[in-house]
């Protein structure tokens, strides 16, 4: 299997499993009204035909993507929009007979399978991102998790080493690290007095990293050297990291639970199919996306 097959196959899933739970993402209320108990409740009729609030929920799955740029007030009134324009197209369509050719027939079977796919997805691939699968990913995950020494600092760099000599001895008369980081600093740490945050070895430049990890808690570095000029390094806080909490990470465990299954089930079902590309170019490069 190829990352770049891996990459597109977990975004393709992750893509179907956010069009199926729009509800969940947008909110309930922003597509179904206050209240409203049943799919069957009828919000409008076009010629005697209902729309209902189950209709909605499909314009919403559908149109997900545009739903994204609209505030959530205004969803409603839009996909009710949507579908009145739907009804009144449809019903000239009919009438001219459009719904009577081959091209027509062609487009229904596509839509046909595109919703039992989606219906598949929802009822069998879905129902195994259980708590259960989540927390054993998680278990798995966190077994595998090496702690690492990880410290915080702050920084002042300056282009010259006069420069953060005569920042130090301002530091040593008094002044508070922060204040000098804010007011010599030359690059986008100033604006938080310095603040680097924590950081593990392998994250910073090598003459950088060995100069912090080598301070102890509250220590002002000599000036150090490196390829973007002189830091000065104020050492805030050590400490050993630890896994995530399952509350933490849930989202990303529960995505990778999906996509393993969804791998797991749809293979199973193509290697018990007989799927043939009759243009051996495109077979090629359908197989490299796992579509083979």
């Amino acid at each position: 299997m190829s990352l770049s097959w891996a990459a597109r196959t977990i975004a393709a899933v992750r893509g179907l499993a956010a069009s199926l739970t729009l509800c969940i993402a947008f909110g309930a209320p922003a597509v179904l009204a206050q209240g409203a108990t049943s799919p069957d409740t009828v919000l409008a009729t076009v010629g005697g035909e209902a729309i209902t609030e189950g209709d909605l929920v499909f314009a919403a799955e559908d149109l997900a993507a545009e739903l994204q740029s609209i505030p959530a007030a205004e969803r409603r009134a839009f996909l009710l929009t949507v579908m009145i324009d739907m009804k009144v197209m449809a019903n000239a369509a009919r009438e001219a007979g459009l719904d009577q050719t081959d091209i027509f027939a062609r487009r229904l079977a596509y839509l046909e399978e595109r919703s039992l796919r989606r219906a598949f997805f929802a009822e069998v691939i879905e129902a195994g991102v259980t708590d259960e699968a989540v927390q054993a990913a998680y278990e798995e995950m966190v077994a595998d998790f090496e702690a690492q020494p990880e410290v915080r600092a702050r920084h002042i760099l300056v282009p010259t080493l006069e420069e953060a000599q005569a920042i130090r001895a301002e530091i040593e008369g008094g002044r508070s690290f922060a204040d000098a980081a804010a007011e010599h600093g030359t690059d986008g740490t100033r604006a938080t007095g310095g603040d680097l945050g924590y950081f593990s070895t392998g994250m910073m430049v090598a003459p950088f990293e060995q100069a912090a990890f080598a301070l102890e808690v509250g220590e002002l570095s000599q000036p150090v050297q490196t390829q973007f000029g002189w830091h000065l390094i104020q050492l805030e806080d050590r400490r050993v990291t630890s896994a995530p909490s399952l509350q933490d990470v849930r989202t990303q465990v529960a995505q990778q639970v999906l996509y393993d299954t969804f791998s797991r089930i749809v293979g199973e079902l193509k290697a018990d199919a007989e799927i043939e590309v009759s243009d051996p170019e495109l077979a090629a490069a359908v197989e490299e996306q796992g579509g083979l």
